[in-house]
């Protein structure tokens, strides 16, 4: 019962079901048709047999003859009789003794025909013509009859056939659809097991994909490609979380080691020297945290630019160009920067643009230079160094989360490996661009495009 109900429940059976009574209700309705064609052609016939014999009777009576058919009618299933002022003056054999068959026709009328019973057998129905004829002897009447009873029984076994046939067709119809439609799912159905088996582990396979490019094909190719999202998704979160546990793993493993140094020989512990370090070590931590945090909704989509302000990019850069120049690692040039205005989230533009700066001082050997214009309908911010540079292949791998490059710029130098990812997640929010310039040397060069403030 159970298995009954789940096939009731099926596309594959709603399908067929469906298609099969509609199949079914054409062929009724069609069969109905039919029978009723047949029975209106068959009568049609006799009622042209019965014409034409009224005709002949009708110009023999006019031209003051005999109807000698009358006695012929007698042989086979028609019947004749002629009324001449209510009196039968001649008749077919087979209507011996009978009076009139009918009335005349309604005022206007020349000729009627109608079906009747109870001419020869109660059980037998005739097609039975009227005619008035006007003729020397007076108002005449005549009556030609054919029996319709083989149009009956034709018509009967024309339905009986139908009543069998239509339902084996349509029972034929339904296997057929089924199968058909079984055939036609089956890839759905592989479809479907496959996903089924698919665990978090698993992301890796792929459902079959039927040849062609029907719906089902198009179907499974979109399902590989949200498998192969979701993988890639999935690949990207396990490192995302391997390198953050790295990435905390480190300055904690510091702290406790500084702190267990002091409380095993506290007569030669410097507390405060140690505090400092912890201090900077949990200011670290809480920067790694920040941007962890970042990149995290921003691949949840939640991270959208959700103030809307104008933003002087060339104050920005003052206000960064002073904090370094108050470092004195580095020398800063800032003969470059113009005015230029962009719409968005100052928090984060000045993120972004610090993250640049950052890692432009970490890497300058000497000097870091800013500059500043508008061009096209964009500001073009640029932040280079005299530093080691960059390798051409590393130029876009250096966006990637916790990407270190192994030379110069390397763990070595301090950082995460964050910043320039967030910079490039910031800047692409507000639909802006940012990259390496190839041609830049010594040193590297990064070149930011933001759209400039249009008023709106």
């Amino acid at each position: 019962m159970s298995r009954l109900r789940h096939l009731a429940g099926t596309v594959r059976f709603r399908i067929t079901a469906l298609a099969t009574l509609a199949v079914l209700l054409v062929l009724v309705v069609t069969g109905y048709g039919l029978v009723v064609m047949q029975r209106r052609l068959l009568t049609e016939t006799v009622d042209e047999a019965i014409t034409q014999n009224a005709d002949e009777i009708s110009s023999a009576l006019a031209h003051g003859k005999d109807p000698g058919t009358l006695t012929a009618l007698g042989e086979d299933d028609t019947v004749a009789q002629v009324v001449i002022d209510g009196e039968v003056q001649d008749h077919s054999p087979k209507l011996a003794g009978r009076g009139p068959l009918g009335e005349a026709p309604p005022s206007g009328d020349r000729q009627t025909i109608r079906t009747v019973k109870g001419l020869l057998d109660e059980n037998v129905p005739f097609r039975l013509l009227t005619r008035q004829v006007h003729t020397s002897k007076g108002d005449t009447l005549v009556f030609v009859a054919g029996t319709i009873d083989d149009i009956d029984e034709s018509t009967a076994t024309l339905g009986r056939i139908l009543t069998g046939a239509v339902p084996a067709v349509a029972a034929l119809l339904a296997a057929l659809i089924w199968w058909l439609i079984g055939r036609t799912l089956r890839p759905v159905e592989a479809i479907r097991s496959e996903v089924a088996e698919i665990g978090g582990s698993d992301l890796h396979r792929r459902v079959p994909a039927p040849p062609g490019d029907d719906e089902i094909a198009r179907l499974a190719h979109t399902m590989n490609h949200m498998l192969e999202r979701v993988d890639h998704s999935a690949q990207r979160q396990q490192r995302f979380v391997a390198d953050a546990s790295h990435e905390l793993r480190s300055p904690l493993t510091r702290i406790r080691a500084a702190l267990e140094v002091d409380l095993a020989h506290p007569d030669q512990a410097d507390t405060e020297a140690t505090q400092r370090s912890v201090l900077e070590e949990a200011v670290g931590l809480q920067r790694l945290v920040d941007d962890l945090l970042h990149l995290a909704r921003s691949d949840a989509v939640q991270t959208r630019v959700t103030r809307h302000e104008p933003v002087d990019l060339d104050d920005l850069l003052v206000r960064l160009a002073r904090r370094l120049r108050n470092d004195g690692r580095v020398g800063v040039d800032i003969g470059g920067v113009t005015a230029a205005q962009v719409h968005g989230d100052p928090d984060q533009l000045a993120r972004a643009v610090a993250n640049l700066v950052d890692n432009a001082a970490r890497h300058a050997r000497t000097q870091v230079r800013f500059t500043l214009a508008e061009t096209d309908g964009v500001a073009v911010l640029s932040v280079s160094d005299d530093g080691p540079g960059i390798p051409a292949e590393q130029q876009e791998r250096i966006f990637e989360r916790f990407t270190r490059l192994d030379e110069a710029r390397n763990s070595a130098t301090g950082g995460a490996g964050l910043g320039l990812a967030i910079a490039r997640d910031i800047i692409e929010q507000h639909h802006g661009r940012v990259r390496v310039d190839p041609d830049h040397h010594p040193g590297a060069r990064f070149v930011v495009t933001l759209p400039l403030n249009n008023g709106n």
